[in-house]
């Protein structure tokens, strides 16, 4: 097994006019930003954010495949700076399954075999069997990949990287171009394969779903940086960063303004419309129509464990904790669309401009639904005007 580290890695791409990396004025374009990262012996940990946030760069950098343009990168200490991919032990299953057409199912699993020795002394046709059974694609040795489905095609891909034994496995999106059903059954295979093996895994996804269920650690990438890592219960109930929270599953974020504060509860203002910023030139001065709009628009939740030295939070409430039956924090949504989910519905509409998502036992009967939530069922985070 090896513990994997990236310590200050960036990845700048030079600036020409026709460079596909760099914006469009060419300049400089920047991939990653000062990335630090410890990926566990024996651990499934997973990159997850939306496309462009740098999670694939950084796999390829991990892998050699790109070289940092400052930081390093370590295996149990290792530097790998300068060291090509095919000398550091990783095994790599790309999005494209990228089998060899012309090679039979077992020939593309010992494809890797002709440059490095099969582990524990095995055959390399005793090893590609031990591999096809591990897969679930025993007996399959001798048909050709086009005969194959395409998760079955992506088994032969994880098998083929697994061949030569690998201290290190890269998954870069393997699952993205299959359904929704297959994509879940193979996930659990694949969980069960990682944790047999006991080999440190690196897995590259923009599924939050997909992160959540299978990792044991998760990193949530935007804009180049890590913005949160942690285990998927923690990332998901106490997100660090405002884009955490509205990324990884769905959440409701309402603006507030602590009015007041006890010690163990806070009376939080939300839904205020001409507030006075107070920001020298910028200072707003609030007309009387825009007072009376404040009255009839801002309401009050009152929360727990709200930090007593800010004043400006996000109020973070999963739709799961918005209930029919709650009596405090009350809000009336104006429902939108409603969609059935099987053992629940998901309500999305709106309160006061700002988007709402439910998830109800059962569809309101009319066009708007009152809920409620208790005061340490919301996750606070401070906003930056603090």
């Amino acid at each position: 097994m090896t513990e994997l580290r990236l310590a200050g890695v960036s990845k700048r791409y030079g600036g020409t006019e026709t460079s596909t990396t760099a914006d469009e004025s060419g300049a400089e374009a920047i991939a990653l930003q000062n990335v630090d990262l410890t990926v566990r012996d024996g651990e499934f940990f997973t990159l997850v954010g939306p496309s462009g946030c740098g999670k694939t760069t950084t796999l390829r950098t991990i892998a050699g495949f790109e070289e940092p343009t400052t930081g390093t990168v370590t295996f149990d200490g290792d530097p790998m700076t300068g060291v090509p991919p095919e000398d550091r032990d990783v095994g790599v299953v790309f999005q494209s399954y990228a089998l060899f057409p012309h090679l039979s199912v077992a020939e593309n699993v010992g494809y890797g075999l002709k440059f490095r020795a099969p582990p524990a002394g095995l055959t390399v046709d005793e090893r590609v069997r031990e591999l096809l059974e591990l897969v679930d694609l025993e007996g399959m040795g001798e048909r050709d990949p086009t005969q194959l489905s395409g998760g079955q095609q992506q088994r032969v891909a994880l098998a083929r990287a697994l061949a030569p034994a690998p201290e290190l496995l890269l998954l870069d999106e393997p699952m993205s171009a299959l359904d929704a059903r297959l994509r879940e059954s193979l996930r659990r295979q694949l969980s069960r394969i990682q944790s047999e093996l006991e080999i440190t895994t690196v897995y590259v996804t923009h599924d939050q779903a997909e992160a959540l269920a299978i990792s044991d650690r998760l990193a949530v990438m935007h804009d180049g940086e890590i913005e949160q890592v942690g285990r998927p219960k923690d990332v998901y109930r106490e997100p660090a960063s405002r884009f955490v929270a509205e990324f990884v599953g769905d959440n409701n974020v309402f603006d507030g303004r602590v009015v007041d504060h006890d010690g163990e509860r806070a009376t939080v203002a939300v839904g205020e419309t001409g507030v006075e910023t107070g920001m020298g030139s910028e200072t707003q001065t609030q007309t009387q129509a825009q007072v009376e709009t404040q009255k009839q628009t801002r309401t009050t939740f009152t929360l727990a464990n709200v930090p007593t030295d800010v004043t400006h939070i996000a109020v973070c409430v999963r739709p799961g904790a918005l209930s029919r039956e709650a009596t405090q924090n009350q809000l009336t949504v104006d429902i939108e669309t409603t969609e059935f989910l099987g053992e629940r519905v998901r309500v999305h509409g709106h309160w006061n401009d700002v988007p709402i998502v439910l998830r109800l036992a059962e569809p309101p009967s009319g066009e708007t639904c009152s809920v409620g939530f208790e005061p340490g069922a919301a996750h606070v985070l401070s906003s930056s005007d603090d």
